[in-house]
């Protein structure tokens, strides 16, 4: 970047130490800064035909008055101002609140324009903006600022015009010619020109797909290069797995693999292979057999001469875990081992030791997995399950009980690919987006709350086949006392409908571990036949016995939390239910509980609820790691990241992008993530 470019916002005329200080709040200290902060919207001042114009569109209009304008004031100093104007051979009603001084400046028979928002139906438009005459807006698309402090969006088009005129010829091109041509890119400086000073909707578009597009590139650049970085400075292990072995097992297994689980197998097993380190995040929906490719995984790294690890955030999921792969790898002679907070005295340390032997060779376990005393004699391969639980610590310290073992995150979230090429781009994703054969999709409806006493006794039906149900209570607010007194009473009015029929159980946030644990064994032995919950039941908890979910308050829900909850049922062979207790008062939360009855599949769910929501309710803004673009939107814009992806990929990996001048730029933007000093390694 030109360093005229970096000088500070004072040197321009007309800024100085106040204004710069208003203008730092905005994070704009530079030239740069400034030329950089983009309008968020832009005013159209178009005249157009009333024919054209949609219901509730803001739009400008030019026409004659008809009436004389009347004034009422209402409430402590609210007035509104109405009259009538002749539009073309439209006549309509104009109002404007709160500009009481307009009366004097509305003339009969004077031609007048004015900007608002036109009421189709009522034939009204509610106005903001008015100037006696013709329209004499010098410009058809005017830019509209985030502002701050005594900055008026006057003075903000000042000083950007400021910064054209006197640094404009600084602004270099950043992006490759190749690039440039390849998509009709417009140049740099004609684009952030357009950006601020547009000619018509057409230069706004194409300045902002030319920006976008540099924006991800940077992005992805950076993640390609830290891949890069990570697969080169973190030699991984060459497991040499003994293939007929694992063919036999693979083969031995109850079901055929789906075509999904083949390709993710192929993918692990050529990591294993491969001397470079594994870092893999596997997706698959609920019930999509991931952990029959987990167990596959560890089984080639136990034949290669390696110890397995599988880190889990429950205590529950572990000990189903560890039951699963027991039954499926121990006829072949594998010693799997669960070690959780539970397990202690002499029992613990007997495992400890045979860890450390080597006569243990996978152990399954939660946390208690990364404690100093757990020492593995040759840890190859360890898989966290439900990554996104876990923190970027304990992932790290699992990960350092053995010499660069392969590492693969599961999650049964269905993370959009949109979001998944961006937060997790520095790993490859596998997804098994296919469920195995026999699968009987789960029905799902949505009921009003007023239709509870029919919802239970179709509940009542399941339980009299010897089924069990789920009862969802919604966390309302961050609070244990309401979320408690909710399920309380849920529960007290469960029990009192199934009184000496069926044994109804209660979960919520107030209960130890222990507590829940008891509840949720009770739950899965069938002692008790419902279990009314806050907390949202663990995530791959298995009760194949549970054949129905009801969701009261549903539409607290996003979309990916009530499809994981609906996962719950649906394990078994029999026919599952999910009644979705809803009232919703807003169109997004009725497209919601449409979304849930039309599809079961997580993964376009997940891509609706990222539109619905946007990608930091997505995560949650805390931990979302999402990164911040100026005019990026990774949503809507997703065909743009899916390129620039592309291309970074390809270019990090050629001679050229390290060596022509014409990535000198993009090269230079890829200080602080160590590639570089990798490069000069080399």
């Amino acid at each position: 970047m030109n360093p005229n470019l970096k000088q500070s916002v004072l040197v321009l005329k007309g800024i100085g130490e106040e204004t710069a200080e208003n203008l730092a709040e905005m994070k704009i200290y530079t030239i740069q800064d400034l030329l950089e902060y983009f309008p968020y919207r832009y005013e159209d001042y178009r005249l157009r035909d009333l024919v054209d114009v949609k219901h509730e569109e803001k739009v400008t209009l030019e026409g004659k008055v008809h009436s004389e304008p009347s004034l009422a004031y209402y409430g402590r100093k609210k007035s509104k101002l109405m009259f009538r104007m002749f539009v073309g051979q439209y006549l309509i009603k104009v109002v404007f609140f709160n500009q009481p001084y307009l009366k004097n400046k509305i003339v009969m028979n004077e031609t007048i324009t004015i900007t608002g928002k036109w009421d189709a139906h009522r034939q009204t438009i509610t106005a903001s903006e008015m100037q006696s005459g013709q329209n004499n807006k010098t410009k058809d698309f005017e830019p509209v600022y985030s502002l701050r402090g005594k900055i008026t969006a006057k003075g903000m088009r000042k000083f950007i015009q400021l910064a054209f005129q006197q640094y404009g010829d600084y602004i270099e091109e950043t992006l490759p010619l190749s690039l440039v041509n390849k998509y009709r890119l417009v140049n740099r400086k004609d684009a952030l020109k357009a950006m601020h000073f547009p000619l018509n909707q057409e230069s706004v578009k194409q300045a902002r797909r030319r920006l976008v597009y540099e924006e991800f590139l940077q992005f992805q650049l950076k993640m390609q290069g830290l891949r890069k970085f990570e697969r080169e400075h973190s030699p991984g292990l060459e497991q040499n797995y003994q293939e007929t072995k694992v063919n036999k097992f693979i083969e031995s297994l109850p079901f055929p693999l789906t075509n999904a689980q083949n390709r993710v197998v192929n993918e692990i097993l050529t990591d294993l292979k491969s001397p470079l380190r594994m870092n893999r995040l596997l997706q698959g929906d609920v019930g999509s057999g991931k952990t029959v490719v987990a167990a596959i995984g560890l089984y080639a790294s136990v034949t290669a001469g390696y110890q397995g690890a599988l880190m889990v955030p429950t205590e529950i999921l572990a000990e189903q875990h560890s039951e699963s792969l027991k039954r499926l790898l121990e006829p072949f002679g594998i010693k799997c081992e669960l070690l959780t907070s539970s397990i202690k005295g002499k029992r613990r340390r007997e495992i400890l030791q045979a860890l450390a032997d080597g006569n243990v060779d996978i152990l399954i376990g939660t946390h208690a997995l990364i404690q100093d005393e757990v020492t593995f004699h040759k840890l190859g391969f360890v898989i966290t399950d439900e990554q996104h639980r876990f923190g970027v610590e304990q992932r790290r310290v699992l990960r350092e009980k053995g010499e660069n073992p392969d590492v693969l995150f599961m999650t049964a979230t269905p993370i959009p690919r949109t979001l998944a090429i961006t937060v997790f781009g520095e790993m490859d994703v596998s997804i098994i987006d296919e469920m195995p054969a026999g699968r009987k999709a789960i029905e799902t409806y949505w009921a009003k709350p007023e239709m509870l006493e029919r919802v239970l006794s179709f509940v009542e039906k399941e339980l009299v086949k010897g089924h069990q149900a789920y009862v969802i209570c919604p966390l309302i607010e961050e609070s244990d006392k309401l979320d408690v007194q909710n399920a309380i009473d849920v529960h007290t009015t469960l029990s009192t409908y199934f009184q000496n029929r069926f044994k109804v159980g209660l979960m919520h946030g107030r209960l130890s571990s222990e507590e829940k644990d008891t509840v949720m064994k009770l739950f899965s032995g069938n002692e008790v036949q419902v279990l009314v919950s806050t907390t949202v039941v663990e995530v791959g908890v298995n009760v194949p016995n549970a054949t129905m979910m009801v969701i009261y308050d549903a539409e607290r829900f996003g979309l990916s939390q009530l499809h994981q909850l609906r996962g719950r049922v649906g394990r078994g062979s029999e026919q599952s239910y999910c009644i979705l207790l809803a009232d919703p008062k807003t169109e997004v939360g009725q497209e919601r509980m449409r979304i849930m009855t039309e599809t079961n599949d997580g993964f376009v769910l997940s891509e609706k609820d990222l539109e619905l929501r946007g990608p930091g309710d997505f995560f949650g803004k805390k931990q979302s790691g999402l990164p911040e673009f100026k005019l990026a939107d990774m949503v809507h814009d997703y065909r743009a990241l899916e390129t620039a992806r592309n291309d970074a990929s390809l270019m990090i990996q050629s001679q050229a992008f390290w060596t022509s001048k014409e990535y000198e730029y993009l090269r230079s933007q890829l200080e602080n993530t160590g590639v570089l000093e990798g490069e000069k390694l080399d």
